[in-house]
């Protein structure tokens, strides 16, 4: 599987917690106390995968004294958590309000796919241009992860794979401006296809992601473009963007039947 290098210590990618890939133990599982760090981040990976399997619906309001009740630790960690949340646009930040999962309006939807078309158009001719051997197989390994995560019904860790894949292709080319650029449109549109998608297909059709491959592989550049466009166009299309009504939720009982099921 292919890698990117992060830019400093702090940076994040689209849709993961702040450090670890794998899902974090609760405090309570351990015989020691647990490090601020890996405080923070059961509070992230808890929110996230509430908000990714739909059980947090956008706007929800999370306040420090629930949080901190729920996970048994102080406000100043649960402030930690929001704050990495909110840069990886998961929680809005409101000031004098508190902090709410985030609420992508249709505008915002529009904006980032528009986006990213143009940007991995511009991304995939170049690449087709550049790419090796040993990146192509490297991004096909990518791909088989991405596929069996979709086939086990693990919808989470196949949209943060979809972007991962991506990301990839760009950093095949270095960490240049278009990549740093790209790791926040998708980093933000993930949070719209886990919220909105109707469907697994939301996560990125792995389909779709094996051609446009293909191109990269046989250089045409012209052709990887054009089934990128096609690709994103999918993924925005299987939205549902319509108004919602949501009836008031308890996000102390939500978080707690996360924890339970760790």
């Amino acid at each position: 599987m292919m890698t990117t290098k992060t830019k400093n210590q702090g940076a994040r990618r689209p849709m993961s917690p702040p450090t670890a890939s794998q899902k974090p133990k609760s405090p309570k599982t351990s015989g020691r106390a647990a490090a601020p760090g890996s405080r923070v981040q059961s509070i992230y990976q808890s929110v996230l995968e509430a908000v990714v399997e739909h059980r947090l619906p956008p706007g929800a309001k999370l306040t420090e004294e629930q949080l901190g009740a729920v996970f048994g630790v102080s406000r100043t960690i649960v402030r930690s958590a929001l704050q990495a949340l909110a840069h990886d646009h998961i929680v809005t930040l409101a000031p004098h309000r508190g902090a709410f999962v985030s609420a992508p309006t249709i505008q915002d939807a529009h904006d980032l796919f528009g986006a990213r078309k143009l940007v991995e158009a511009a991304i995939a001719r170049e690449v087709a241009r550049r790419v090796g051997a040993e990146q192509i197989a490297s991004l096909r390994a990518l791909l088989a992860e991405e596929h069996a995560a979709f086939h086990r019904g693990d919808r989470r860790t196949a949209i943060r794979l979809s972007g991962a894949f991506h990301v990839a292709v760009a950093a095949t080319c270095g960490e240049g401006v278009l990549t740093t650029f790209l790791r926040g449109l998708i980093s933000r549109s993930s949070l719209v296809i886990a919220l909105y998608g109707r469907s697994q297909a939301s996560a990125c059709g792995h389909d779709e992601h094996v051609a446009f491959l293909s191109a990269l592989e046989a250089r045409d550049g012209e052709r990887a473009a054009a089934l990128m466009g096609e690709h994103l166009d999918h993924i925005f299309g299987d939205l549902d963007l319509s108004p919602r009504d949501e009836a008031p939720i308890d996000v102390g009982a939500v978080l707690r039947a996360q924890l339970a099921a760790a």
